[in-house]
């Protein structure tokens, strides 16, 4: 049978188990010790608003599908026809190639090609690495083209602490402001999450947020090779699932669902935790965004882990 998640890998070790597929590179499930990090997408289906895919070149919206930089306007494929914007990059539905695999880690591969609205060639990478606690998931690009490129990368994995019920979970975001939108989620200013309801650094109840929320001038904490805890969802029996991501990558997304659904059908809450390199509407805002020069590259990591 054909999976809507491509070939699938699997690295097991240690107690550590991951199971990644080609499509959109994405990771399909996380667990350390049996416990469950993310949500596992459902065999025979796609990932749900996109859990666990790469985010490349660029995570978040377009406003408009539409982006002008250096004098010059780009016209992008409308790929959110309900907003009118473009979503997400251009390889959520890439069949990566799997590259160098071991025990413990896969690197996946996908080619961006010039497009509508996109004319750079860039060679870009993903690579999973089974942790002693969880995960680490590097991303890489390199220009193949005669000029600089734009780049920004990120994920969109949902998280949960194993069994624990969604809304039981406090969330804590390490983020001292957040990004305005309109009412299609496109960027209309900055604010200071202090004395507002997002404000999310000291922890908050899962059960009473609805958020579709990019956050920005993250924090970084517990630093240590160049990356810290930005976010964690913490059980009542003190077990924590964490996201670190390196010290430039300065946004995050946090989304919730009531609509997310199991292998039975059944709809449930959900809530995605989206590493970022940049804010929504970077290719127009400029805001984290990243120039690769001709022949450059750029790497930079993620990842999870269970405490």
């Amino acid at each position: 049978m054909i999976s809507p998640t491509g070939r699938s890998v699997v690295l097991e070790a240690d107690g550590v188990r991951a199971e990644i597929g080609t499509v959109a590179g994405v990771l399909r499930s996380l667990t350390v010790g049996g416990i469950a990090l993310t949500e596992p997408t459902v065999e025979g289906h796609p990932p749900q608003f996109g859990n666990g895919i790469v985010l490349a070149p660029w995570p978040n919206r377009v406003k408009d599908a539409i982006w002008s930089q250096r004098g010059e306007e780009h016209r992008l494929a409308i790929t959110e026809p309900a907003r009118g914007n473009a979503l997400h990059g251009l390889l959520r539905y890439a069949d990566y190639e799997i590259g160098e695999q071991t025990e413990r880690s896969v690197v996946l591969g996908a080619i961006i090609t010039p497009q509508t609205g996109w004319p750079w060639f860039m060679d870009t990478w993903v690579r999973y690495e089974l942790e002693a606690d969880g995960i680490t998931v590097t991303h890489g690009a390199v220009n193949l083209s005669g000029d600089a490129a734009p780049w920004a990368v990120g994920t969109h994995p949902f998280l949960r602490v194993g069994g624990t019920a969604i809304d039981e979970l406090q969330l804590t975001v390490l983020a001292d402001g957040y990004v305005q939108v309109d009412d299609r989620l496109n960027p209309v200013g900055y604010a200071d999450v202090a004395g507002t309801p997002l404000d999310l650094r000291s922890g908050r109840r899962v059960g009473e947020l609805e958020l579709d929320t990019a956050f920005e001038r993250v924090r970084h904490a517990n630093i240590s090779g160049g990356h810290g805890d930005v976010a964690w969802l913490e059980a009542p029996d003190g077990r924590r699932t964490t996201l670190w991501q390196d010290t430039t990558w300065n946004y995050l997304q946090v989304f919730t669902t009531g609509s997310f659904e199991n292998a039975r059908g059944d709809r449930r809450r959900a809530i995605a935790v989206e590493p970022m390199t940049a804010a929504p509407d970077a290719l127009n805002s400029g805001r984290g965004l990243r120039w690769i020069e001709a022949g450059g590259q750029w790497e930079g990591s993620w990842g999870l882990r269970l405490s």
